[in-house]
């Protein structure tokens, strides 16, 4: 039974771990409505519920049954889950018809999650990357170009229709319980590669913080592009070490070689494409959105590490 006294937010990517906690956040002020296209999400009392591609006749369908106030949008494909033409379709494509249903049905709220990733691991970052900082993941490697063009495409729409009230957020690592992320996948594995001569600092949020930095953005409603970290980080090796990993060495040199590891070895936690993350650093300033939201995250990094290491510790992992 649709509650018509509450405002509608509809959630995709409604079955990941991340969503999950953003539901739970929205589910007593919110009739919720929850699309995904891997599978259809089990939901509370007072909730919809949908399995459907963004691409499908039945996707405009939703917005036509319900009245969707808002949209919270964090159901991208993964860098590992299909082909590089299979993100791009539905990483872009999709993101481009959610934004034009958006419109049509006058949604008043868009909350787009994108990624750190987008900044591109190089040598030459400076030392903490503000939103000003250039985009340059596409030109590292053709395998993050869905991930900048869903942000650019975003950003159009930011400034196109302005009545859509777009906030787009780059979050640095999002790891803990259920997230299925590659550096998830890899802090929960008993073997992490790792590049000789290479540990660059990196930063890990708990998904529960960044849930709440999601629902944050959501209810204050100040449209703009906005990083989400903390203000700790922690050298890669170490991380691995924390979370009970057996640090396992890759050279380094020639260039090409631990792409060619990655690809043979078919890793899905440390894939090719990936490796210059593990090579330089990419430490994102998120002093905008603490200010601008009055965020403040709740767990610590042994909040994080503790829990992989535990979960082995307990043999689950």
């Amino acid at each position: 039974m649709i509650h018509k006294h509450k405002p509608e937010v509809l959630v995709t990517g409604a079955g990941g771990s991340l969503a999950q906690y953003v539901i739970n956040e929205l589910k007593k002020d919110y009739h919720v409505v929850l699309v995904d296209f891997r599978r259809r999400v089990q939901m509370d009392e007072g909730m919809s519920s949908y399995r459907v591609e963004y691409s499908k006749r039945g996707f405009e369908d939703i917005f036509r049954k319900h009245k969707i106030e808002a949209v919270i949008h964090l159901g991208r494909m993964g860098l590992y889950e299909s082909t590089h033409r299979n993100r791009y379709n539905h990483n872009v494509l999709g993101t481009q018809r959610l934004l034009d249903l958006a419109h049509k049905y006058a949604v008043k709220k868009v909350v787009v999650l994108s990624t750190y990733y987008v900044y591109g691991a190089s040598p030459y970052n400076p030392a903490l990357l503000t939103e000003e900082a250039p985009l340059k993941a596409s030109e590292l490697t053709m395998d993050l170009v869905d991930s900048v063009e869903l942000e650019n495409l975003a950003n159009i729409y930011l400034w196109k229709y302005p009545e859509l009230n777009i906030t787009i957020l780059r979050p640095c690592n999002i790891a803990g319980p259920g997230v299925l992320n590659s550096l998830s996948l890899l802090l929960s594995s008993k073997m992490a590669p790792v590049l000789m001569g290479f540990s660059p600092m990196m930063q890990f949020i708990h998904v529960e913080d960044a849930a709440h930095a999601i629902v944050l953005a959501f209810k204050q409603n100040k449209p703009g592009i906005y990083n989400v970290a903390t203000d700790d980080w922690v050298s890669y090796q170490e991380a691995a070490t924390q979370c009970g990993c057996r640090r396992m060495p890759i050279p380094s040199i020639p260039e090409g070689l631990p792409r060619m590891i990655s690809k043979r070895m078919n890793w899905k936690g440390w894939p090719a494409y990936l490796v210059n993350y593990y090579k330089y650093p990419v430490i994102i300033d998120g002093g905008l959105f603490n200010k601008t939201f009055g965020f403040k995250p709740q767990r610590s990094l042994d909040d994080i590490f503790s829990y992989y290491r535990e979960k082995k510790e307990m043999g689950i992992l």
